[in-house]
């Protein structure tokens, strides 16, 4: 007989330790045990949930097996909790206020005279285009709440991909099939010099004259270093780099300040110590467009506003100001036509 036929298989004679029972399964019976919990008395709580008193007396059974503990002391058809069925209690009942929170919060979102929309946009439409555009919504829609975000084109996207947002308004247009962009507005784009620059007694430019220049620009990431980087490409040139920015007016200021030449969106005030020049070749505009999440149906509050800005196409950017600024970026004037 071999050694290996002596010896025993701990493995077969130990005995199995049951694991933990799950959150999954002990959530759905976590209202059954606060029920009977409350009254101390299985009929009253079966009444109460709707149910048959021996699936509710199983239930508590199994509940009681998984645990490992008796929740509950018995005396003929009444019960008494435990002391370690009043701890038990106490957080079930913190849990299941935390789940009827959870869902009157969705609830609350998804009404449409008072849900929640969480809308994302550019850091350059903030200063007028979108304040502009709640107003108007609101005026129609005075109760609907907005979670705000301001950030770069394609950190909302993906923003938009993990559900923190439901809309954005973002440039360049993105193309990718888990997404939908619809085209709303566009908007021509300035050269911005120092006022004391070469160019800077021009009102119109082509791409390709500011060739040698040094660019002050948006960092890698942002939609309006893609399109400098397409644009010169189309010039003819790559832009030399000096700075890097994240916000289009401190790039302004850079530019004021004599460190470079830059390709901006255009102002809401006039900045001084900069000129902005139309560009006449290649035609410099950017696409604003709106994008959600394809296949994620819309609570009501976000319907209503999507539809609303998709009625604005082609107006997007030209709501009224109480402080208006000159902007030929939509309807230049005839004799800046490129």
């Amino acid at each position: 007989m071999s050694l290996s036929r002596n010896k025993k298989d701990p493995s077969a004679t130990a005995p199995r330790q049951a694991a933990p029972p799950s959150a999954l399964s002990l959530t759905p019976r976590l209202a059954q045990f606060a029920a009977v919990a409350r009254h101390e008395h299985v009929t009253r709580a079966a009444q109460e949930l709707g149910i048959p008193q021996s699936s509710l007396s199983r239930a508590l059974a199994r509940l009681e097996e998984d645990l490992g503990v008796a929740l509950f002391a018995r005396h003929g058809r009444a019960l008494s909790l435990t002391p370690a069925g009043r701890t038990f209690w106490a957080s079930a009942e913190r849990a299941l206020a935390a789940v009827e929170q959870a869902a009157e919060d969705v609830r609350s979102d998804a009404d449409p005279a008072t849900g929640k929309v969480a809308f994302g946009f550019l850091h350059t439409l903030g200063w007028e285009t979108v304040p502009e555009l709640l107003r108007a919504f609101r005026a129609d829609h005075p109760r609907v709440r907005f979670a705000l975000v301001q950030n770069y084109g394609e950190a909302m996207l993906e923003r938009l991909r993990a559900g923190e947002l439901d809309l954005c308004l973002t440039s360049p247009m993105p193309e990718a099939p888990d997404l939908v962009a619809r085209r709303l507005d566009e908007q021509r784009l300035r050269l911005v010099v120092p006022d004391d620059h070469r160019l800077a007694a021009r009102r119109r430019v082509r791409l390709a004259e500011a060739a040698e220049e040094s660019f002050v620009t948006l960092e890698p990431g942002y939609g309006m270093r893609r399109i400098l980087d397409t644009l010169c490409a189309e010039a003819g040139f790559t832009p030399r780099i000096a700075f890097e920015g994240e916000e289009a007016e401190t790039i302004r200021g850079l530019v004021a300040a004599g460190l470079g030449v830059a390709l901006l969106p255009p102002p809401v005030f006039p900045r001084p110590g900069v000129r902005e020049l139309t560009v006449t070749a290649p035609r410099a505009v950017r696409e604003i467009g709106l994008a959600w999440l394809a296949g994620r149906p819309d609570p009501p509050p976000v319907a209503a506003f999507k539809k609303f800005l998709l009625g604005r196409r082609g107006q997007l950017l030209r709501a009224p100001s109480p402080h208006p600024v000159p902007d030929r970026s939509a309807h230049p004037a005839p004799e800046e036509r490129p």
